[in-house]
This record gives C-alpha cells, structure tokens and sequence, in this order.
C-alpha cells in the first residue's frame, strides 16, 4: 500500500504499520508505539515515529481518535484493511476508563437522510458512546445487596 501511494516502503514505516495492526483496537499514542518499536529498531527516535504517523495518517493508512483523555491515539486504518467505509465507533466506559471499538455503522441511512434534505454528501462521521462496561456494572450490582 505504501508503493501503491508513491511512497518508500521504510523500517521505519513498516514497523509502525506493524505495531498499529498488531495492537488493533487498543488506541495508541505515538509514546505506546514508540516503546512497542524500540524494542525491534532500538536507534528509532520518538521524533521519527510522530512524523512517519503524521505522514501514515495524511495517507489515510492510520486513523487518529480523539477519546476525551488528552491524549492524541492512533489506530490501524479502515483503509489499511481493504475497506471505504466510515471508521468504528468508540463505547468509553465512564468507569474504568476502557474503550471498547463498535463496528455496526447504523448510520447509513441517517446520511442518505442529510443528504437528500440538504445536498450535503457526508464523507465520514465519528461517534463516541459514553456509560458503564459490563464488568463495571457487574461490580457495582454485586456490591448492592
């Protein structure tokens, strides 16, 4: 993909790529990539990792998520994986912290919806559900009697 783009396939990139698809779902900051690709490419930088992400991510290789925590996370792609379609979804436990992905994408026809009524062709969308996790609401019944 990287070729396909016009881009030199380095260590560098390919390693971030690998990280990103191995921790799929687990919402990385550059400082997590940068501990996880150490350990392969010691000499890396973590200067290098935040511009090769800005680059993979102008390429639409990577997807940046925002999780209200004040830090700037990173995931694999959509494109990455062969799919055009709008990216998943975040469920964020108020509880402990943990954010879980949701893929069903029940938006379909609220933007066929915009677009017939305003002409605005929506490209993308990103949706975040706060509440409990199941295992923070199994803990918080059990400690109810």
């Amino acid at each position: 993909m990287l070729k396909e783009k016009g881009l030199k396939v380095t260590n560098q990139r390919l390693l971030v790529l690998e990280v990103l698809a191995e921790h799929r779902d687990q919402h990385m900051t550059a400082e997590d990539i940068y501990d996880l690709v150490k350990e392969d490419y010691p000499e890396i930088g973590l200067a290098t990792i935040y511009r090769t992400l800005q680059l993979l991510l102008k390429m639409q290789l990577v997807d940046r998520i925002n999780l209200d925590d004040g830090c700037v996370r990173y995931e694999i792609g959509d494109l990455f994986e062969g799919e055009i379609k709008h990216h998943h979804h975040h469920l964020i436990c108020k509880t402990c912290g943990r954010v879980f992905p949701f893929r069903d994408d029940l938006l379909d026809g609220l933007e066929r919806h915009i677009e017939q009524a305003t002409g605005f062709h929506v490209l993308d969308h990103e949706l975040k559900f706060y509440g409990q996790c199941r295992e923070c609401m199994k803990k918080e019944n059990n400690g109810c009697v």
